[in-house]
């Protein structure tokens, strides 16, 4: 069994392009999506559509949630990208609303392979609760988490990736030389961000699992045709593009 797990593309069509031409160039054929296909990128509806013909299995996203509803949380800046992304989604000229609608709210919050668990937050609150490198130190917090995983969690949502053990350590991809093999105890990985990187590298990151190996990608992809669009379109924060080179 060979299959990619992907999280967090956000609207950014060229990162998606980019990370699902490496993984159809390693053969793989089975795509998991843990969410947030839309928000603070400048083509929701390309990644969707993307998302409804190559992912096998898609979760909802706090994001893809706001689009669907009103958008509870969010700051001042993701808020009026998600009520342009709405717009988008809707827009009776581009073909398909319809079933774009249909398809963002048959989307589960949680899908369950075995002794593995997929989500997009975190295995309690699989829409909403983040689980940060900090929180190895929250004693209490990890094992409340831990306590509902079966074996394995993968997860997204901090668009932050690594390795998260059961006795409280944090690796990230870089200190376990991009490939982590799964044992006995029981882990959380989270899978990094394809369209909103934030550990401070601007490459798309998703995984490979094969067997029982998890093995970290970093995709380049042309992020300064990514900031130009948004650019443009008053209701994205400029600051949603410049992030991207930066990677944070």
């Amino acid at each position: 069994m060979k299959r990619a797990i992907i999280s967090d593309i956000h609207s950014n069509l060229e990162a998606f392009e980019s990370v699902l031409n490496d993984i159809e160039s390693q053969g793989i054929t089975e795509i998991f999506s843990l969410g947030d296909t839309v928000g603070y990128g400048p083509n929701p509806v390309e990644c969707l559509e993307l998302v409804r013909k190559k992912v096998a299995v898609c979760l909802l996203g706090n994001h893809d949630q706001a689009s669907l509803y009103d958008p509870e949380g969010f700051n001042n800046s993701a808020e009026r990208a998600i009520f342009w992304t709405r717009e988008q989604l809707e827009n009776p000229r581009i073909a398909g609303a319809s079933e774009r609608w249909e398809f963002l709210n048959s989307l589960p919050r949680i899908y369950r392979d075995g002794d593995t668990l997929y989500v997009h937050g975190s295995p309690r609150n699989p829409l909403n609760e983040y689980v940060f490198q900090d929180d190895i130190y929250n004693e209490r917090k990890m094992e409340r988490l831990f306590s509902v995983i079966p074996r394995y969690s993968f997860q997204g949502h901090t668009h932050v990736p690594g390795i998260f053990t059961e006795d409280r350590e944090f690796y990230t991809p870089d200190e376990v030389n991009m490939r982590y093999t799964l044992g006995s105890k029981k882990v959380m990985i989270n899978v990094g961000s394809v369209g909103q990187p934030r550990d401070r590298d601007p490459r798309a990151c998703y995984v490979v699992l094969e067997d029982n190996i998890v093995t970290y990608r970093r995709v380049e992809y042309p992020l300064e045709k990514t900031i130009e669009k948004i650019m443009p379109i008053a209701e994205l924060d400029s600051y949603l593009g410049q992030r991207l080179r930066d990677g944070k």
